[in-house]
């Protein structure tokens, strides 16, 4: 009877196991359901609750884990999963490597940058193709450099966020147009699955300058250390008037970063992949993707959003800001190809028509996520990244573009604008003096805040004197040379000085030039300075050389040439004297007398000029010698303009032969490594296809001249382009002079390279 009555017990606590076990299993099932939705959330609160079973086996509970520390990843919970990532690698050491990553990040968003330090490193060794483990490990030796810029900054916190998200503004009309997912219209919203918050729209502040004159709420704390959380609070204001920003372009679904074209009568905008009648659409994966869209605004109400070309139903593109000249949008995206998560991308906008966007390169992106562009009105670039070394989160990083091309590398903007939060979408004007940006330091989470920053003046003081009488000087012209670029040029008052704002971790040099003294500079640097009042002094004596003053100038349009390397070499000795060019194309040296000098202008694109300054006389010592550089760059066209050609007839007129050998004969001499295009135009008499037969015959013509002068044909190329690009308005129809006819029969010579 006993044997059978534990028998019997047996058989039941067997059935109870069974059952406890299957139970556990279906917990797992429903958190991983829920994972597998994006509803993150609730995917916690399960994985929570499964986890708390010490019962379950070694296998579901790594999957648990891992899927938790994910979870909490992806709502920015960095302290949770920090402690997730944390228990998960202790117990499965062995785990896939982006694991580590993982947990070096929320480490570091959590301000332990030590610890950070030795995750990064355990993760470059197990991944040895993506570089940020190294990085971030060598980064984290030292991190006093991502403080040197932080008492130049004030930071407030805006009284026009809410309770919920509030992010990425852009300027508009005299106001802010923001994302945000607070509930203003009281109607019935969606909930994002992800986060269990309410879909993102559009709103509008309408004047931002009140916000721009609050007061001082926080910035860097003494020492160099960033504010924290607790130091950047709500200032004591009512909250600023928002307004919803267009009922037809929000939708029940996400809308999100934008910009506005010139003018601000066309926006382009990111939002879900939704169209009316239509509804969502998702990816083969299941996915609902972003896309941009371009609207209009008529009558006073935007309309007509239509998407962009190169939007996919497989993958995002988000985030678009337009050059200032509106010929470029920069965006970003996750298409195939890239380099990480998200890359930042560019693409050509001429006359309502999309090029192919490309990559913007691994200068810019790397194997993390870079997001958020701005391009200022000096089409430089910021952004937000976690690719590149930061204090932890999104960074905020500048970027100084030329021809698209970061010829500087990257640099981080450094507290207090960074965090160890993410810290991403920047706006501002061309010299940072103030703007607007997003973070969620406040609280972390999903409290994503808009703050507005002003860029206090770190002042330099300089005073010339003359170095016998110790007089001060005025009218001295300062040159201030920044990391071997010339910049602006300032002149010494009454009393000798004049005065500055220094910017953050650069090398200065000021050179003195006054007439009859000596050129003089002094060095100074930023990198290690302090914010406090600075004066330097220079001395000048008495000129026993000669100033050589001048600007590099485009021969197409006159106007200054910046980035141009200006080198002036002794032929005496070889030695140089170098400079590079700022926004005013000037440059200036110290010519010794009785020696010839060679200048030469160089720059990527352009042709090299060389000139030979001839001796300077000892009676011109103190004196200024003013020089214009000319350079001729790729794809600058120009007119012939004496090469006309008689009605009907495409041979050379001796005037037209005249002004060959005159301009352009010297210049395909002077740059032998020079490539030319000609280009021949008719007027609009005649029918097109006698037109174009008649202007391919002209150019021809003059490529024929060149090379029976010595011009190899291989740097010539002709083309006939007919009237198809008149110089005035004389088409079919309109009556016009033979003189006004004439100046459509025109031959232009354009250059296609270099070297």
């Amino acid at each position: 009877m006993k044997k059978l009555l534990y028998i019997a017990f047996s058989v039941i606590l067997l059935l109870l196991l069974n059952n406890e076990g299957g139970y556990a299993q279906a917990k797992l099932k429903a958190a991983n359901r829920q994972f597998e939705q994006l509803s993150y959330i609730d995917a916690i609160r399960l994985y929570e609750d499964f986890l708390s079973d010490s019962k379950i086996d070694s296998s579901a509970r790594k999957e648990a884990l891992k899927k938790l520390a994910y979870s909490y990843r992806k709502v920015q919970d960095t302290r949770n999963a920090e402690h997730a990532f944390s228990d998960l690698l202790k117990l499965f050491p062995s785990v896939e490597s982006e694991n580590y990553l993982y947990y070096a990040q929320a480490l570091a968003a959590n301000g332990k940058y030590k610890e950070a330090q030795k995750a990064y490193s355990v993760y470059g060794e197990k991944q040895d193709a993506d570089l940020r483990g190294k990085r971030f490990t060598v980064s984290y030796m030292d991190m006093s450099r991502y403080y040197q810029d932080s008492s130049s900054y004030k930071i407030n916190y805006l009284p026009i966020n809410s309770r919920q998200a509030d992010f990425s503004p852009m300027y508009y009309k005299g106001g802010l147009v923001f994302c945000s997912s607070r509930e203003e219209s009281g109607a019935i919203k969606h909930v994002f699955n992800w986060n269990q918050t309410p879909f993102l729209d559009l709103y509008l502040t309408p004047d931002t300058s009140q916000l721009n004159n609050l007061s001082y709420v926080g910035a860097a704390a003494a020492g160099g250390a960033a504010a924290s959380s607790a130091d950047i609070e709500a200032p004591a204001l009512q909250l600023t008037k928002v307004e919803e920003f267009s009922r037809t372009l929000n939708t029940k679904y996400h809308e999100g970063p934008m910009c506005f074209f010139k003018g601000e009568e066309k926006v382009i905008l990111t939002r879900n992949n939704y169209s009316k009648g239509r509804g969502a659409r998702e990816s083969k994966d299941g996915t609902n993707r972003l896309k941009l869209y371009i609207a209009d605004l008529q009558k006073g109400a935007w309309s007509n959003a239509k998407e962009l070309p190169f939007n996919s139903d497989e993958y995002s593109c988000g985030h678009p800001s337009l050059t200032p000249d509106n010929t470029k949008m920069y965006f970003v995206s996750d298409m195939p190809g890239g380099f990480g998560g998200t890359d930042i991308y560019v693409v050509e906008y001429n006359n309502g028509n999309w090029g192919s966007p490309v990559n913007v390169g691994k200068e810019i992106n790397t194997e993390g996520n870079e997001m958020f562009p701005f391009i200022d009105e000096k089409d430089n670039l910021y952004f937000a990244s976690d690719g590149h070394e930061g204090l932890g989160g999104l960074d905020m990083f500048y970027a100084e573009l030329k021809n698209g091309i970061a010829t500087k590398g990257v640099v981080n903007l450094g507290a207090p604008i960074n965090s160890e939060k993410d810290d991403f979408g920047l706006i501002t004007d061309g010299g940072r003096t103030k703007g607007f940006f997003s973070s969620n330091r406040k609280r972390g989470v999903y409290d994503d805040n808009i703050y507005s920053f002003t860029r206090i003046c770190r002042p330099l003081t300089l005073i010339v004197y003359d170095a016998v009488t110790k007089a001060p000087l005025e009218n001295v012209d300062i040159r201030t040379i920044i990391n071997t670029e010339n910049r602006d040029l300032r002149v010494t008052g009454l009393d000798g000085s004049t005065a500055m704002c220094l910017e953050a971790n650069a090398e200065y040099e000021f050179k003195a030039i006054k007439e009859g003294y000596q050129m003089n500079s002094i060095l100074f640097s930023t990198k290690n300075a302090s914010a406090q009042n600075t004066t330097l002094s220079i001395y000048l004596e008495k000129a026993q050389t000669a100033i050589l003053k001048g600007v590099v100038k485009s021969e197409q349009n006159q106007q200054p040439v910046a980035g141009v390397e200006v080198i002036l070499q002794n032929s005496k000795d070889n030695t140089t004297q170098k400079v590079l060019t700022g926004a005013d194309g000037a440059y200036e040296f110290q010519v010794k007398p009785g020696v010839e000098h060679t200048l030469i202008t160089k720059k990527d694109k352009y042709a090299t000029n060389k000139e030979v300054i001839g001796k300077v006389k000892k009676d011109q010592a103190g004196q200024t010698i003013e020089n214009t550089q000319k350079m001729y760059g790729e794809g600058d066209t120009f007119v012939l303009k004496n090469i006309y050609y008689d009605l009907d007839k495409f041979f050379i007129r001796a005037d037209a032969a005249r002004e060959i050998e005159k301009y352009l004969l010297p210049l395909l001499k002077k740059y032998p490594e020079m490539s030319i295009e000609i280009r021949s135009h008719t007027d609009a008499r005649a029918s097109d296809d006698y037109n174009m037969q008649l202007s391919a015959n002209r150019a021809r013509a003059v490529v024929d001249y060149l090379t029976r002068h010595g011009i190899a044909a291989h740097r010539l190329t002709s083309n006939g382009y007919g009237e198809k690009e008149l110089a005035n308005e004389c088409v079919d129809g309109v009556r016009c002079t033979e003189a006004q006819h004439q100046e459509n029969r025109r031959t232009e010579f354009r250059i296609l390279s270099v070297k």
